[in-house]
């Protein structure tokens, strides 16, 4: 598999990266482990985690994953919203939510959404410097390790970063080599925002995108993707299913059945893989069917071209639309 190379530190790991936000939520703990191991086997060597996932007990599971291969991948995990307050309620609400899940899986982010609520989970952080060392602290236990590749700030604004001593301390801990590198891990438009006040913060950025999306501007640092599938998947999948002739007209210029819905989002994937050559994209999954999918994905050579083109039409009609919008 391709792979890049993370931050300065002189280490690579691969451009496809399994995040871990499923991981200890709809699973219990040897799913999760069992899921986390197929994608290793699968070839994929980074993973993205933060002190929130799987209510607070995904970084766990992974410290417990990674201690078995030891040195072989690459970890991501972030600090801004601490886990859940109340752990006690964590295995009632886990257990209340895995069948129903599991049976209707569309109701799977409203459940979440109440798991959240009732375990306190998702509570911002102050952005302080003293807070941020006892959460790093905190994740390298969690992580059974004394290093963590990528640091990232979860979800923080321009208004988030008052504190100078917290980038002191990521710069320390970086030195200290407990840190890799670090960045920040938001929207896109606050890490626009970041970037005009204190690019000093952005060594690394991660947020969301996907082909519909205006096209990603150059780069100095790294840049991590997620949610390249997903809703968006969805949303494109249903948009050329209800519009025959155009399906079948992009169907024609890529040279794939864009109806098919395994077909759409295996370029889609790829379209974001070409697009973020020296950085990561993100994915998760459940399957170890969908993982090694996708990266067969990631290494078909062959998808290339359908890939690019697929993306430039996208892209000729959302600026299309951007010009009507503005016209009218």
């Amino acid at each position: 598999m391709q792979t890049v190379q993370v931050g300065i530190t002189g280490r690579t790991t691969t451009q496809l990266g399994y995040g871990c936000s499923s991981l200890m939520g709809a699973m219990g703990r040897a799913e999760s482990l069992a899921v986390l191991e197929a994608a290793f086997e699968a070839g994929i060597r980074h993973f993205d985690v933060a002190p929130m996932y799987g209510y607070g007990q995904a970084e766990g599971v992974l410290g417990e994953f990674i201690s078995r291969h030891s040195g072989e991948a690459t970890v991501t995990t972030k600090y801004g919203i601490p886990p859940a307050a109340r752990q006690g309620l964590i295995g009632i609400a886990r257990s209340l939510a895995r069948p129903v899940v599991r049976a209707v899986p569309g109701l799977k982010r409203g459940l979440t959404s109440a798991a959240v609520r009732v375990t306190g989970a998702g509570a911002k952080a102050a952005f302080t410097a003293a807070e941020a060392r006892e959460s790093l602290e905190r994740s390298l236990r969690e992580l059974r390790t004394g290093h963590i590749d990528i640091w990232l700030l979860h979800d923080a604004t321009p208004a988030d970063l008052h504190d100078p001593a917290l980038l002191s301390l990521m710069h320390e801990s970086e030195q200290a080599g407990k840190i890799g590198t670090f960045g920040v891990g938001s929207g896109r438009a606050e890490i626009k925002a970041i970037a005009a006040v204190s690019p000093e913060y952005l060594p690394v950025t991660q947020f969301a995108w996907s082909v519909l999306d205006a096209p990603l501007p150059p780069t100095k640092g790294m840049r991590i993707l997620h949610r390249a599938l997903t809703e968006n998947f969805r949303d494109l999948h249903h948009q050329l299913l209800a519009d025959r002739a155009r399906c079948n007209r992009w169907s024609s210029l890529t040279g794939a059945d864009l109806a098919d819905a395994r077909v759409l989002g295996a370029l889609m994937l790829k379209a974001a893989l070409l697009e973020n050559p020296s950085g990561i994209v993100l994915f998760s999954s459940k399957n170890p069917r969908h993982i090694h999918e996708n990266v067969s994905t990631a290494t078909n050579s062959s998808l290339e071209a359908p890939a690019r083109k697929l993306y430039t039409l996208i892209q000729e009609e959302r600026l299309a639309v951007t010009q009507e919008r503005a016209a009218g």
